[in-house]
């Protein structure tokens, strides 16, 4: 079964880089796509960013363009999203998410690392 553990959050200030990464276990197939989601409190959650391992083809949320930046290594089987310029509306439990299809939608990730809590004060 597919397992994904996040790790990188925590408290910055505003302006501050955090990288978070994702360690990626038993997926069945060499190709599939990666994606980080973040929940801030009393929102729904939010897709920032998706990666395809077969590509490298990605998705940004227009929030994030031109700060963020995902990738994935995967000889590491880890993947990483790089978030400079933090701003306090970043703010939230962020969650890595593995799906088998390619094409970046958002319904179609099916497995999904515990989340991991980041902060940035103003």
């Amino acid at each position: 079964e597919v397992q994904l553990v996040e790790s990188g959050g925590g408290l910055v200030e505003a302006g501050e880089s955090l990288r978070l990464s994702c360690v990626v276990s038993g997926f069945p197939f060499d190709h599939y796509a990666i994606g980080w989601f973040r929940q801030a409190p009393g929102k729904e959650r939010e897709g920032v960013s998706f990666i395809a391992t077969s590509d490298g083809g990605t998705y940004y949320a227009d929030s994030v363009k031109g700060r963020f930046t995902i990738s994935v290594d995967k000889v590491k089987n880890t993947a990483y999203l790089q978030m400079n310029n933090l701003k306090p509306v970043d703010t939230g439990v962020y969650y890595c998410a593995y799906s088998d299809y390619l094409d970046l939608a958002e319904d179609e990730f099916d497995y999904w690392g515990p989340g991991v809590q980041v902060t940035v004060s103003s």
